[in-house]
């Protein structure tokens, strides 16, 4: 009966429409930017070093490693292998696509989270969609609204998704029993979180830049040793995804329905999530953590879930499933196997015999993990928001425990249940979040107009909220003089 109302709620919530919103918002959003995500690529590289850690907030790279943690997930290994399984391989193209376009999704929702943050009572960097909605847009009902779906999804719903993979990846490549691999993860994760912020970012900070460096590294190994596929690979991605391939083309809907859903899933731009870390950054100027936020996003998907793909394609080590038969396959290149993260570890345990399957579940453990940690300090951020307007003392407390319990539930339940509610919670967040951002994208392109025009002056931009039009940004005041007086 559960798992029944999940799929039908989303039904719902993953309608066309919602595809189609994402793809028309990183569209729109690109052509209103001039594509920044092409013609700021080396300033985003640039401003990786800029700013330091403070009392009041955090480094933009400790920032961006916060936002890839939540970004760099469970999605890009099980989420790349269920996409090529439901819409062939024509789905990379479209998880590229949404990367692409939504680089400058992310970066106007970042900068947001930049321009309408506030400290909270530690004296710390806190924004977020609920608070953007609230001041930006004057409607404080929506923020409210937001920040009870992000705390229910992030708190609730997409930790076991994580957690799932975790357990399957495990089992098949150490023979884990999933009751200890739940153990383990909540023993851990109550430490790190019971840590606050600090501690969540000084672990993302050491632990993301490892995983994926390796992670790519690897999977690059494995294509260059087959490299020979590659330009058919190349070709088939191509040809599937416009429906001109012989096997795959008659699933061109699938393709593109599973690319988007996967890569909004795994990139999470427009989803709503990345302005909560990039709003703790301690930088002078919101565009310039909107830039690095932006980059965030090709880092996830187009080096990351790409590492993933081209390692399945090439092997040959993946399945299609024929829509037409539930039991069949338009290629079955993996026997006996559940679409997911035993893609990936068949494909590696086949070129790397005895560490292959294991590297991949280390790796999966890590993603996920610092994903889960990533989850968690939404999840807060979200409720600290709504303790505003009502006393919410227990709720944080509680919110450790229930977030643990979930990572626990799923460990032990199936693969089918975690992911339906992971995208249950994406997808209304999701609709939410990118409403929300349409109504305020004047603010947020004014301060990309204002940082270009700082550095054509030659300065090293310094925002000044009233002058570019934000009446209800009262911290940037202060964060203007504290940088002015630092600089003089």
């Amino acid at each position: 009966m559960f798992e029944t109302l999940i799929n039908t709620l989303n039904g719902w919530v993953w309608s066309p429409a919602l595809i189609y919103l994402c793809l028309g918002v990183g569209l729109y959003f690109s052509v209103r930017t001039r594509f920044l995500q092409v013609r700021h690529f080396g300033e985003m590289l640039r401003l990786l070093r800029d700013g330091q850690s403070s009392n009041e907030g955090v480094s933009s790279f400790q920032a961006l490693a916060m936002a890839l943690a939540g970004r760099v997930g469970t999605g890009n290994i099980a989420g790349v292998a269920t996409a090529i399984t439901f819409g062939g391989p024509g789905a990379l193209f479209w998880m590229w696509m949404v990367a692409f376009l939504g680089a400058s999704t992310a970066y106007i929702e970042s900068v947001l989270g930049q321009i309408y943050k506030e400290k909270d009572s530690g004296g710390h960097f806190v924004g977020g969609p609920a608070y953007y909605f609230e001041k930006g847009l004057g409607q404080k009902w929506y923020g409210v609204l937001f920040a009870i779906s992000a705390a229910v999804a992030c708190g609730l719903l997409l930790p076991g998704v994580q957690a799932n993979s975790i357990a399957t990846a495990m089992t098949t490549a150490m023979n884990v029993p999933t009751e200890v691999t739940a153990g383990i993860l909540a023993i851990v994760l109550g430490f790190i979180i019971f840590g606050g912020v600090k501690r969540i970012a000084s672990v993302a900070e050491i632990v993301v830049p490892f995983m994926a460096g390796a992670y790519i590294l690897v999977s690059l190994v494995i294509v260059l040793m087959n490299i020979g596929q590659l330009p058919e690979t190349l070709s088939l991605i191509f040809r599937s995804a416009f429906g001109a391939d012989a096997a795959f083309g008659a699933i061109i809907g699938q393709a593109v329905a599973w690319g988007v859903k996967r890569g909004v899933y795994s990139n999470e731009a427009g989803q709503g999530t990345g302005p909560h870390p990039a709003a703790a950054a301690n930088v002078s100027h919101p565009a310039k953590q909107g830039l690095v936020q932006a980059f965030s996003v090709y880092v996830d998907t187009l080096l990351v879930c790409s590492a993933t793909g081209f390692m399945l394609l090439t092997t040959g080590f993946y399945n299609v499933q024929d829509p037409g038969n539930a039991e069949g396959f338009l290629h079955q290149g993996v026997q006996g196997v559940a679409a997911g993260p035993g893609y990936v570890q068949t494909a590696m345990e086949n070129i790397m015999p005895g560490v292959g399957s294991i590297f991949v579940a280390v790796a999966l453990f890590l993603f996920a993990f610092t994903t889960i940690l990533a989850y968690y300090y939404i999840a807060e951020t979200n409720i600290r928001y709504l303790s505003r307007s009502v006393k919410l003392d227990w709720a944080l407390p509680v919110l450790k425990l229930v977030l643990i319990g979930m990572v626990v539930y799923g460990c032990l339940r199936t693969a089918d249940l975690a992911w339906a509610m992971g995208d249950l919670g994406v997808g209304l967040m999701a609709w939410l979040n990118i409403i929300g951002i349409l109504f305020l994208q004047k603010p947020a392109l004014a301060t990309l107009h204002d940082y270009e025009a700082q550095k054509r002056a030659g300065r090293d931009p310094i925002y000044d909220a009233e002058a570019n039009g934000v009446h209800n940004a009262p911290l940037w005041t202060e964060i203007r003089r504290d940088f002015e007086s630092r600089r003089s």
